[in-house]
């Protein structure tokens, strides 16, 4: 089983939520969806990335963006970075992750789409809207659903059980519940453990 916490906010998540689907596939592995908010995480454990943001180190800031078009081009995906919003408010289109449940993967794609590929702002109403349309979910039933308080809390505490879990930003993915990974550069050790522990349940 694959646990993966993410949030569409991140273009790293993006990719390892376009490149794990088809590596759980080839080995049979489920993969469990579970919607955080990031920037909770980092205003809890790791606000070192508001630093980086206000005072980036130009060489590393340069080669993070050709590591980033290598990854995307690799993947083929269109990723803009920055988007024309950033940081962007995530929290409607992570509510809506969770209101979806295990229906969410076209959803969330569509998401991730329209921020990175289309440079949308996935913050207002209109754009989730169109998602919704695009993906076949009644819009109106999308909005009353993730105003409830229950699907507000399930959100809120899946980012606490991220970091309480050791988590410190997304994509987060823990394999058989205790062994983490963190980023889309981790899934050849991902796809590693999944094979020890088919081999050691054979």
């Amino acid at each position: 089983m694959i646990e993966f916490f993410f949030d569409c906010s991140s273009p790293w998540t993006y990719l390892a939520f376009h490149n794990i689907q088809p590596l759980a596939r080839e080995v049979g592995a489920e993969i469990i969806w579970r919607p955080i908010l990031v920037g909770g995480i980092f205003n809890t454990v790791n606000p070192s990335v508001y630093a980086q943001r206000e005072t980036p180190v130009p060489l590393k800031a340069r080669y993070m963006k050709k590591d980033l078009a290598d990854w995307s081009r690799s993947a083929g995906l269109a990723i803009k970075m920055p988007p024309t919003v950033f940081p962007v408010n995530s929290v409607k289109a992570m509510r809506g992750c969770i209101w979806l449940g295990q229906e969410t993967v076209p959803f969330a794609t569509a998401v991730f789409e329209a921020y990175w590929g289309e440079d949308k702002d996935i913050s207002q109403d209109s754009v989730l809207a169109e998602i919704c349309r695009k993906v076949g979910v009644d819009e109106q039933k999308f909005f009353a659903g993730i105003s409830g308080q229950g699907i507000k809390d399930e959100l809120k505490a899946n980012t606490e059980e991220v970091v309480a879990r050791g988590g410190f930003g997304s994509p987060t993915i823990f394999v058989g519940k205790t062994d983490m990974y963190f980023g889309n550069d981790r899934l050849p050790l991902i796809r590693e453990a999944l094979l020890r522990g088919k081999a050691s349940a054979a």
